[in-house]
């Protein structure tokens, strides 16, 4: 059975820390004095809530690995009031393990969450949007051909079909067929000029400002599918690389994680 390190090992030999934006927080954010000791089953999540420790613990697993660091900000208190506290002090009191995979997965080279999303919509010669120089293949956003020229409304679709959506946000319709498609996980509206730069006819990513649909809704089709809809591929990203290097290894997803959102 793998350790607790083996398993961060192999997020690491896709994800390695040394990826991760310089304002992130990725790496083994709760616990990690005894990580020599056996994984007894990994829980996968996008946000660590209490249910999901909760889940965790009567799981028998002793790591959780997430999308989004657990802790961002600096805690000054740790009182066990908000999500946050509590989640830590949950763990801490079960002996789970917390290990966060931000913008390393998001810039992992061609596992990142972007390269994600163009093959859930089927794009073609993907390439990184915006690479990262001191890594060749890695860095954020990706871009990729459609197989055939499709209109905006084709677009949206699909895009709602392949991330589950109810709805999406987006600027004024182009008449024109859209086979170029730039994408980003996560909130992405710093790379809208670059995706127009690079010849894309429409860009997908969320949590666009309402001053991004305004000054670039014109010059490319922008869609916002969502934070969560967009990063929670993630979860099937770790169990890959998990799979692959541990074929009879246990994980869990947790049933319950929904977007915090609601669309009425």
């Amino acid at each position: 059975m793998p350790t607790i390190h083996d398993i961060i090992g192999a997020i690491e030999s896709i994800a390695p820390l040394s990826l991760q934006e310089s304002w992130d927080n990725t790496g083994l954010l709760v616990g990690g004095a005894k990580t020599d000791r056996q994984c007894t089953g990994v829980m996968l999540c996008v946000d660590v809530t209490p249910q999901i420790v909760k889940q965790a613990a009567e799981c028998g697993c002793n790591l959780i690995i997430s999308h989004h660091p657990i802790i961002f900000k600096g805690l000054k208190h740790i009182s066990g009031m908000g999500r946050v506290e509590e989640s830590i002090v949950m763990a801490i009191r079960s002996d789970i393990d917390i290990y966060c995979c931000h913008t390393s997965i998001d810039k992992a080279v061609s596992r990142g969450v972007s390269h994600r999303m163009a093959q859930m919509l089927g794009l073609n010669d993907i390439e990184v949007l915006s690479p990262d120089d001191a890594c060749p293949g890695a860095g954020l956003g990706a871009i990729g051909n459609t197989s055939t020229p499709m209109s905006a409304q084709q677009l949206v679709d699909n895009v709602k079909h392949a991330f589950g959506l109810p709805v999406a946000r987006c600027s004024t319709p182009p008449p024109e067929p859209i086979t170029r498609v730039a994408l980003c996980g996560g909130s992405g509206g710093e790379f809208i000029p670059r995706a127009v730069a690079v010849g894309a006819q429409a860009y997908i990513n969320s949590d666009t400002r309402y001053h991004d649909f305004s000054d670039w809704g014109e010059r490319i089709f922008i869609v916002d599918i969502g934070h969560f809809e967009s990063e929670q591929c993630t979860k099937q990203i770790f169990s890959e690389i998990i799979r692959e290097k541990f074929p009879n290894f246990a994980h869990c997803y947790f049933a319950d994680e929904k977007n915090p959102i609601s669309y009425l």
